[in-house]
Order: structure tokens, then C-alpha cells, then sequence
């Protein structure tokens, strides 16, 4: 390692700062300048110079010199023009006097030997120098946010050095600035990195939705695959039009299965000997209209599908269903899937024609054609409507609207068996008309059918949903007589009582009283949902049901004081409404219904017979014959049926006979009054006006009174309100007269039987009334004796 020796140069002082004293190659402060530049005045001030402050002291007096030459030649150019050329001298002079600099350095030689040594400076020089300086400036300024150079200008224009930096020393305001830099860039990179993280960020939200919508994309057209994908249907052609698989359903609440036997429904007669049939079709428990509709388009157990009555408590959802009610149609209160969401989904078109249900919005799927409830709508309009949806144009009209096109299925409601069934009963005249009149919607049906040949093209299924037994104010059972009512909650169903206790801590305790009255009263049933409640209801597997159940023998009803008073209305004679009830148990004779079926999906033998099955099977059925596949469901028997022969009188079943009659026939032998009360008419009997007599000893009077055998007997008796019966809304006026179509099967008959007992009761009055006088004549002879 080798050491260089300085040498103190010769003559005057010498300052370390200054590169040339002791570097020989040390270039100029200019040295990036050209050659023809003269740096000798700016040599002169290095070498001199003691410490940097000096250096920057005089680089500003410099360039405050300058400044002001350059203005006041600015000012003297301006003057010059307006005072012409005798301002030339003057101005030549001022730039004379400020040519040279008079800011000596401390470090510099006394009497200002650097002054006077200095020499003019050519004007274009400085002009060249100032312009370089201007452009090095202004790229330092360009470099000064990052590296050496940028650090080194700030340090240049704030007039002080960095620590460490080789120009200069640390001062506390070199330190805060260069803090301030460091926060501002820390602060920059803070909110590149927050604007990176952002996009990031909005970029993976971006991919999420795209991604989302993509399944929803696909999701939906594979939802319209299946959909609108149609299994391969067989089209048939009328001559006109090309018809695929197409099948009306009709139901006719309240039709009993031996309503047929009544020699009133010919059409209905004729359409059983044309198709397929059995005898006779068990509804659901329990046998009410809307558990059971809903049933004969689900294929589902009341239990399964939730319907579990007219009207039932969800403990759930704390809300009461009534099927009267507008909130009633609500999809909440609808499980399953009908058929009318099967055919749409499986892109069959459907008309649904007032089913209970159908405008519940279930599952989000409308029908094609919807008509809403109607309880005014006449029969005829009812048979125009199917067959205008019939001629709606199909599969042959390429120019048809798709939703003026023709539905495959047609599903229609007929309320009015039922309700008038309710209001005068199952064996009244009345009913006997309304029968007839359905009867007669029907065979305008099957004309229209028949007119546009498609009586073997369409199917055509007519069913029920239960039957309908008579009531009576001797065949009922008062509530608060076998319960106490104050320990219920709810009560469900009509006329079998559903009941929830307040605190389920009584509910064994109300079972128990309950079956010991049903031991003293056999006319009813209890039940507890969870512990006996018989299996072949299929009524125990679903929270809506009620724990326990009270269940009357057909034709006896469970009343509250509210509706009825038992006690007055016996001895009152109060007529009980409705004179026709149904609910009970549904293998009962009185409860069965009807299933008729004829058309291409049912190729059978005229007239043919099957097993009787029950109401579940008929979803099944109608999806077979529109070549649909239903979803899973109770049922089990499908397409084709299996016919066991034909129907005759041998295979038909015995008519179904009311519940038997309660006796009142009393006499008293105190008195020898004879007292012959109401009699209930024979179950095959019309409800004729049947006389009560009652005589007198002592005068020998004989009273007649009529005996109410139908509401329409007496004009003036009002019925009171009928809970969970559908009363129709019609503007007529029950009572006024009406046609009346006589029942061939018993009308003679019964008119014989009430002859006989009439003329046997009279001859027992004729010979009493002789006895008596008789006995008379023997002690007036004796006292006149």
C-alpha cells in the first residue's frame, strides 16, 4: 500500500476543498462544457474557496447578478424604443458598470486581488452558460423522486446536504426532510399496493359471477330440457285437427257410488257399459272435498301431501287453515306435486277448470288455462268451456300462438252434487234433480265429443271424491257433554273433532274420559294420532293432524252448543243441518265413490269390471294415459288395468242402507195416552209428510201434526250456519219449486210402506175409540140400574 505526499503549492493559501490543488486530473467545475467555454472565473472561486457555504454564497451572488442585468437590459431594450438611439449610450454604460462581480470571498486575497484581475466576460458566454445551467436544472428536477441525482438536486435547491452526502453536512432539517420524503413514499406505495389489492380483489368477485351466472345459464337450460322434452305421443287425427294424447278429468263432489243405482243418470249408465270401471272407488281418509281432491291429483295419503282437512291448525307455522278462505290458497299449505304441475313441467299444456288447488300457485307452476272458483257457474257453461279449450288450435296450425294452443289436459270441477247434498240430504227430491241435471251436463258433453269425432281420440275420465249419509237431530252427540271444552286449544275438522289441549300434559287425561264415555255411547271413536289411531286411515304421520281425534259412526255428527243445542232441538223437533254429511270413515258403504273411464288409453271390453282401489290411484292413471311420468306417490296400479269380467246385477254391490233410525215410540199407561212421535223415514224413504197423532181419553180429539222429512217441507225453517260444509253461492232461492225426478228403485215401494203403516195405526185408533165407548154404554145401564 503506497502512500502519496501532498505538496502545499508555492505562494498564497491553498484550500483542500479546492480538487486541483491536490489532484492534478481534477477537471474543471465546466468540464462538461466545450473547450472555447472560459471557466477561469469559476476556477478562481474553487480555489479560493474555504467551505461549501461559500461556494453556494457566491453561486447565488452570480445568479442575482445576472438576474438583474438581465432585467434592467430588459428595461433599457423597452426604453430604447421609445427614446430612439441617444439611450444607446447610456444603456452600454450600465452594462459597463455591472460587467464585473463585487462579492468577494472571505477566503480571497486582501484588496481584492481577484477583482482586479478578473477580465470582461464575452456576453454570449454567459448567456451559453446560463442556458446549460437552465437545462442541467431542469433534468436534475426530472431525476429528483428517484436516485442519487434527485436526492442530490433537493439537496441543492433546499441549500442544505444529507447526512453523509460528499457536498455537505447533517443538519435536524436535512433528517426531518428526508423523513418527509420517506413518508410520502412510504404512502404512495401503501395506496398502489390498497388500488392492487382492489383490482385483485374485484377481479375475483368478477370470475365468482361470471362463474354463478354460468351455472344459473346452464341450470336453466337444462330445467327447459326437461321441460319442454316430450316423450315420443302418438297423434291421432280427427279429420280436421291432430290430437296428442288428451284427457278430461272430471269430478263430481258428493256423487255416491249408488247414485247410478237410482235409474236417474242415463248417460252416466251408458258411459259405464262403453268404458271401464269398478263398482265402486274408496276415497281418502278423511272423506272430505278438499284432502281428497288434492289427493286425486297427487297420488299422495291426506298425511303425505298435507291437506290433512277443511279445515286443521299448522302448529308450525301457528296459522289455521280454512278452506273457505282466500289465505287457504297459498302454496305454504300444499305439499306434493299436482298434475297439473307434472304435465307443465314435462311440457304438456293443462286447463284446469276450478280444482280446489290449482290457484295456490303450487310450486311456481301455473296451468296453461286457469279458471278460477265459481259457485254461481250454470252446468252448460261448464261444458261450453271444456269444448271451446278443445278447439283451440294444435300441433296441425304451424301459424298458433303457443299460448292459444290447444291443452292436453283438462281437469274440471262440479260442486254441485255436493251442495245440495248438504242443504236437503243424500235421499231428498232435490238431490234426485241435481243428479239429473249433472247427468244431463255430461251427455252434452259427450255430444260435443262425438260431433268433432273425438269420442275414441280423447280420453275421458269422470270421478268423485266421496259420498254423502243423512243426518239427524237424534243422531247427535254435544260436545261439552264428553269433553271439557275449556281445556281445548283447537279444534280441527268436521264433523269428526280434531283436538289440541292447551297444556299437552292433559292429553292422556282427555283420552281417557273421553274413552270412557265412547264405552257408555258407542256412536263414536277416540283416537290418540301417535298410539291407535287405526293404519288403514294412513292419518298419523304429519304434525297438522291433531293428537287426538274423536270419530262418529257414519250419519252421527259431533256438535257444539254453538251450533245446535241437542237437548232443545229434540224437544223442539228442530230440523239439523245440513241434512247430508260425509267425513267419516271412507270404506263405508255411504262414503264410496265412482271412477269411470273410457277412450284410447283404455282399450278395453265394453263394460268391463275392475277391483275396486282407492282415490290414490288416479294420479297415476291420468299420467299414463297423457304418456307423462309421475313423481313418486301412494299409488301403485297403472296403465293398462286389468279387468276381472263385466258388470251385471250379480257383481253389483247392495244398496247401502242410512244409519237406523232412533225409536220414540212411547206409551203411557197412567193415562192410556197413546203418544206417537216422529218417525224416521226408512233409508230408501223420500221425506213425505208423515202425520203424528196423539189422543185424548177424554174427549176422544185426534191431533195431526206434519213431520219434517226435508228442508224443503216447511218454508219457513232457516238453516243455521253449517261449519266445513261448501254451501253454494247461487242467487236462487232454495225453497222455490223445483222439477222433481222420481226414483224408480223405491218410490212405489216406500209410498206402499207408509200406506200400510198409516192405515194399521188408524185401525188401532178405530178399535181403541170402540173399546172405549163400549165401555161407556156398560156403566150408564149399571148406574141406571
Amino acid at each position: 500500500m503506497s502512500f502519496k505526499v501532498v505538496r502545499k503549492p508555492e505562494g498564497g493559501d491553498v484550500s483542500l476543498l479546492s480538487p486541483s490543488n491536490y489532484d492534478d486530473d481534477a477537471p474543471s467545475l465546466h468540464s462538461e462544457r466545450s473547450s472555447q467555454d472560459d471557466d477561469s472565473d469559476d476556477d478562481k472561486v474553487l480555489k479560493g474557496a474555504r467551505t461549501s457555504a461559500d461556494i453556494r454564497k457566491y453561486d447565488r451572488g452570480v445568479l442575482e447578478e445576472e438576474e438583474e442585468r438581465d432585467e434592467l437590459l430588459e428595461r433599457n431594450r423597452q426604453g430604447g424604443k421609445r427614446r430612439g438611439s441617444a439611450l444607446e449610450g447610456i444603456s452600454s454604460g450600465l452594462r459597463g458598470l455591472w460587467s464585473r462581480s463585487h462579492v468577494l470571498l472571505p477566503g480571497a486575497d486582501d484588496g481584492g486581488s481577484a477583482n482586479q484581475n478578473d477580465k470582461a466576460e464575452p456576453e454570449d458566454k454567459r448567456r451559453q452558460r446560463r442556458i446549460r445551467r437552465q437545462m442541467k436544472k431542469e433534468k436534475l428536477m426530472e431525476d429528483a423522486s428517484y436516485g442519487e441525482a434527485g436526492e442530490l438536486m433537493i439537496e441543492m435547491e433546499g441549500g442544505r446536504m444529507k447526512e453523509g452526502s460528499v457536498t455537505g453536512s447533517s443538519s435536524e432539517t436535512d433528517e426531518s426532510d428526508d423523513a418527509d420524503r420517506r413518508g410520502l413514499l412510504n404512502i404512495r406505495d401503501k395506496t398502489v399496493q390498497r388500488k392492487k389489492a382492489k383490482w385483485a380483489w374485484c377481479a375475483i368477485y368478477l370470475l365468482i359471477a361470471v362463474g354463478f351466472m354460468a351455472l344459473v345459464l346452464v341450470a336453466w337450460k337444462l330445467s327447459l330440457k326437461a321441460r319442454f322434452t316430450k316423450v315420443h305421443q302418438n297423434i291421432l287425427s280427427n279429420g280436421t285437427a291432430l290430437f296428442a294424447p288428451t284427457t278430461i278429468l272430471i269430478s263430481l263432489d258428493g256423487f255416491r257410488a249408488d247414485f247410478l243405482k237410482r235409474g236417474i243418470t242415463p248417460r252416466l249408465n251408458a258411459f259405464v257399459e262403453e268404458g271401464i270401471s269398478p263398482v265402486y272407488m274408496m276415497p281418502s281418509f278423511p272423506s272430505v272435498t278438499f284432502p281428497n281432491h288434492y289427493t286425486l291429483v297427487t297420488g299422495l295419503y291426506p298425511e303425505s301431501h298435507g291437506v290433512v282437512g277443511n279445515t286443521f291448525w299448522d302448529k308450525e307455522l301457528e296459522e289455521k287453515f280454512y278452506y273457505t278462505k282466500s289465505e287457504a290458497m297459498n302454496k305454504k299449505w300444499w305439499g306434493g306435486e299436482p298434475l297439473w304441475v307434472t304435465a307443465e313441467n314435462q311440457g304438456i299444456r293443462t286447463a284446469i277448470h276450478m280444482w280446489p288447488g290449482s290457484e295456490a300457485h303450487i310450486m311456481d307452476v301455473e296451468p296453461s288455462y286457469l279458471d278460477k272458483y265459481n259457485g254461481k257457474e250454470l252446468l252448460p257453461n261448464k261444458v261450453s268451456r271444456v269444448l271451446e279449450l278443445l278447439d283451440k288450435p294444435g300441433q296441425e296450425d304451424n301459424q298458433a300462438e303457443i299460448a292459444d294452443m290447444r291443452p292436453q289436459l283438462i281437469a274440471a270441477y262440479v260442486p254441485n252434487v255436493d251442495q245440495h247434498g248438504h242443504l236437503y240430504g243424500p235421499n231428498s227430491t232435490e238431490i234426485r234433480t241435481t243428479i239429473s241435471e249433472v247427468d244431463t251436463m255430461l251427455d252434452q258433453l259427450f255430444q260435443g265429443l262425438e260431433a268433432r269425432n273425438l269420442t275414441n281420440i280423447v280420453n275421458v275420465v269422470v270421478v268423485s271424491d266421496h259420498g254423502m249419509a243423512t243426518t239427524d237431530k237424534n243422531r247427535l252427540i254435544q260436545l261439552e257433554d264428553i269433553v271439557d271444552t275449556s281445556l281445548i286449544e283447537h279444534t280441527d275438522g268436521w264433523p269428526l273433532y280434531g283436538l289440541r289441549p292447551k297444556d299437552p300434559a292433559h292429553l292422556q287425561g282427555l283420552y281417557d274420559s273421553l274413552a270412557a264415555e265412547a264405552a257408555i255411547n258407542p256412536n263414536f271413536e277416540v283416537y290418540l294420532r301417535d298410539v291407535n289411531m287405526p293404519e288403514r286411515y294412513h292419518f298419523s304421520k304429519n304434525e297438522r293432524i291433531a293428537p287426538l281425534w274423536i270419530v262418529p259412526k257414519t250419519g252421527w255428527a259431533i256438535v257444539t252448543k254453538d251450533e245446535i243445542d241437542v237437548v232443545e232441538a229434540k224437544a223442539k223437533g228442530i230440523v239439523y243441518h245440513p241434512r247430508g254429511l260425509h267425513g267419516y270413515d271412507h270404506e263405508h258403504p255411504l262414503m264410496r265413490a265412482i271412477f269411470i273411464a273410457r277412450g284410447p288409453a283404455f282399450p278395453h271390453e265394453p263394460n268391463s269390471r275392475v277391483e275396486p282401489f282407492q282415490n290414490i290411484e288416479v294420479y297415476n292413471i291420468i299420467c299414463d294415459s297423457l304418456a307423462l311420468t309421475p313423481k313418486p306417490n301412494n299409488g301403485t296400479l297403472r296403465l293398462p288395468l286389468k279387468p276381472i269380467g263385466l258388470h251385471s246385477p250379480d257383481t253389483s254391490p247392495p244398496e247401502p242402507a242410512d244409519p237406523e233410525p232412533v225409536p220414540l215410540k212411547s206409551v203411557s199407561p197412567t193415562n192410556g195416552t197413546l203418544s206417537i212421535s216422529p218417525i224416521e223415514a226408512s233409508p230408501a224413504a223420500d221425506p213425505e209428510p208423515v202425520p203424528s197423532k196423539s189422543v185424548s181419553p177424554t174427549n176422544g180429539t185426534l191431533s195431526v201434526s206434519p213431520i219434517e222429512a226435508s228442508s224443503a217441507a216447511d218454508p219457513n225453517v232457516v238453516p243455521p250456519h253449517m261449519v266445513g260444509v261448501d254451501v253454494p253461492e247461487s242467487s236462487e232461492d232454495p225453497n222455490v219449486d223445483r222439477p222433481v225426478v222420481e226414483d224408480e228403485s223405491s218410490t212405489t215401494n216406500d209410498a206402499k210402506n207408509w200406506w200400510a203403516w198409516f192405515k194399521g195405526e188408524l185401525d188401532d185408533f178405530k178399535g181403541w175409540v170402540s173399546d172405549l165407548s163400549h165401555g161407556n154404554g156398560k156403566n150408564e145401564t149399571q148406574a141406571q140400574k
